[in-house]
């Protein structure tokens, strides 16, 4: 029989990487799914928000920093319901993305529809800003 070394860190590892971390320490943390491409003119952010409301998503850059942030309310129960399971994440949230050099954070647009964040950030040769706060459509 071949003696194991047991290493703690890696189950915790593996939790993560399964997502089910979250679920061991507060079912009210969460971060939404991004993917994130880049194009010829411009880098694409897209963060999966369903149930979230545009009201309730904020976007600044702070020193080359893109952060998205926000919060899913809990919808209120009703007094002859009752509750059976809860896998869906409510409560706060935040995503901060380093932005590349030749990004041009004055020209960045973002836009919301059927529960998706999309972040265009234009590619440019000028040294960006060092804050911006950014309006989604």
């Amino acid at each position: 029989m071949d003696l194991m070394t047991w290493n703690p860190m890696g189950e915790i590892d593996a939790l993560l990487k399964r997502g089910d971390l979250a679920l061991v320490f507060d079912r009210d943390v969460w971060a939404p799914a991004v993917d994130i491409r880049e194009k010829t003119e411009e880098y694409l952010i897209r963060a999966e928000l369903p149930g979230v409301a545009r009201e309730d998503i904020h976007l600044s850059v702070d020193n080359g920093v893109l952060t998205l942030q926000g919060e899913r309310r809990h919808e209120s129960e009703e007094k002859d319901e009752k509750q059976h399971r809860r896998e869906s994440y409510y409560g706060q949230f935040s995503r901060s993305f380093s932005l590349p050099d030749n990004a041009a954070t004055e020209q960045i647009k973002a836009k919301y529809a059927d529960g998706v964040v999309e972040i265009r950030i234009p590619k440019s040769e000028q040294t960006p800003s060092r804050k911006t706060q950014i309006t989604i459509e």
